[in-house]
């Protein structure tokens, strides 16, 4: 389910081109080797490495690249470091595994939501279904926000950070990617990584343009804070008409503050993703004559709030995921906007990213095509989850909402909500996790990181 959310952004020009033919991959569901002691802590330490986004697959393959010896540039739009947005959760040994290798697992679960029951209404605002919280909150469930910030404090002594910055042009010669920017310093790098989000910007420079890869469902999904009338505490209501729903939650346990939360259905809307007012004015017009009486406290949320998250509901397919020495990461590649353990997704591929450039000993040829064959089919398989995210959560008649409701039920019998468990955790598990004896401890900085919110000069040197 969502709390308040956030925008992101990417716009760009240029193009590279180089040969690397998709691989197709092999995986299976065995269970993820133990880690063994890291071999060397300076595998990389020949690679200057750029990284598009601050979110979590950039900071991500950031974290290992940097403790392999790697000298890594994180570059991000933003022009500080975006907190807030959507709880999302991990499932599965894979995942655990992954987060374990990274020394987080621990420290996520004294940051997890702790989200209590989520209730579904009717016009009356009477309950009708309850739906157990660990149904829809993985093994640990954390807001993307938080995340991000534990994932830059560990990676900001050892990572160039420059925010309120973007790439403009990519253009790859033979010994690397020589790079413009909107603002900083031309620079050359070796490797370039497009972990900028579902409307990525590297995608676009290098493969072409979004409207190729991006393909629609027939749902959007809006979110923003709210007051918390309704003095929730880590619980969530939805009202649902045909094709729509509203919800209020409150994942924190903070008194004053809910998030609002809209899915509906709709034919392909047109808008400018950078005009809020418009936005806002496409949302408003789905929830006015919505019979739910907490209706009206979300319209004047949405009318205030300066933080409004936007979207349809939409996938990402391409047929690869790199090209010459740029390579695409998490939702840049595989990105589902809401039901497709996404995050989870980005950080076991940028595990596994970093694993085989450390096998290669940093030939992104070798090791580009090494991770698209083990990658590929897990994330496509995660991603497949999220397809029933829009018609489940605003059914589109009568009938189906009752459909739904009556799933709801089922799932909170102990006998199916293990089974439920198993499905979805079975897709986030479908991997066989290899041990690459990479390094978690962070090697010693060369210089000063930025602290976030400051856009450096992008010639600085970490």
């Amino acid at each position: 389910m969502t709390k308040q959310t956030h925008t992101n952004a990417g716009h760009q020009t240029t193009t590279t081109d180089n040969n690397n033919p998709q691989v197709t991959t092999t995986d299976s569901s065995r269970p993820a080797t133990p880690a063994q002691p890291a071999l060397t802590a300076d595998a990389l330490a020949h690679l200057d490495v750029l990284v598009s986004g601050a979110s979590i697959a950039g900071p991500a393959i950031a974290f290992w690249l940097s403790r392999q010896g790697a000298r890594v540039t994180v570059v991000e739009k933003a022009a500080t470091l975006r907190e807030g947005g959507f709880a999302v959760d991990f499932r599965g040994h894979v995942h655990r595994t992954v987060l374990t290798r990274m020394g987080i697992w621990d420290e996520l679960h004294r940051i997890q939501t702790d989200m209590g029951r989520q209730t579904i209404v009717d016009a009356d605002d009477r309950e009708r279904v309850d739906l157990p919280a660990h149904l829809m909150s993985g093994d640990v469930e954390v807001f993307r926000g938080d995340l991000a910030v534990l994932m830059y404090e560990r990676t900001k002594d050892a990572v160039e950070y420059v925010f309120g910055d973007s790439i403009a042009s990519l253009t790859e010669t033979a010994t690397g990617v020589d790079v413009t920017f909107d603002h900083g310093v031309p620079r050359t790098f070796d490797l370039v990584v497009g972990a900028d989000g579902l409307h990525s910007n590297t995608r676009r420079l290098v493969f072409g343009d979004e409207s190729q890869y991006l393909h629609r469902t027939d749902y959007y999904v809006a979110g923003f804070d709210m007051p918390n009338h309704l003095a929730l505490d880590r619980t969530a209501r939805l009202y649902t008409e045909p094709g729509r729903t509203a919800m209020i939650n409150n994942y924190d346990g903070d008194p004053a503050r809910a998030g609002a939360g809209v899915v509906f259905r709709s034919e392909q809307l047109t808008y400018d993703r950078r005009d809020t007012a418009q936005q806002k004015r496409i949302i408003a017009d789905q929830l006015r004559d919505m019979a739910w009486p907490h209706v009206r406290q979300i319209l004047d949320a949405l009318d205030a709030t300066d933080d409004l998250y936007f979207d349809a509901i939409a996938q990402i397919h391409i047929d690869r995921l790199s090209k010459g020495r740029v390579i695409l990461l998490g939702d840049a590649g595989h990105g589902a906007t809401m039901g497709g353990i996404g995050t989870g997704t980005a950080l076991v591929s940028a595990y596994v990213l970093a694993g085989e450039l450390v096998a290669a000993r940093g030939d992104h040829r070798t090791a580009f095509a090494a991770f698209e064959a083990a990658i590929t089919k897990y994330a496509k398989g995660c991603q497949k989850l999220s397809g029933n995210a829009g018609p489940f959560l605003a059914p589109p008649t009568e009938k189906k909402i009752r459909s739904r409701d009556r799933a709801y039920r089922m799932l909170s019998s102990r006998f199916l909500a293990g089974l439920f468990k198993r499905i979805t955790e079975k897709a986030a598990s479908n991997l066989t996790l290899k041990d690459y004896a990479l390094s978690a401890a962070p090697l010693l900085p060369s210089s000063p990181a930025p602290a976030p919110g400051l856009a450096t000069d992008v010639n600085r040197q970490p």
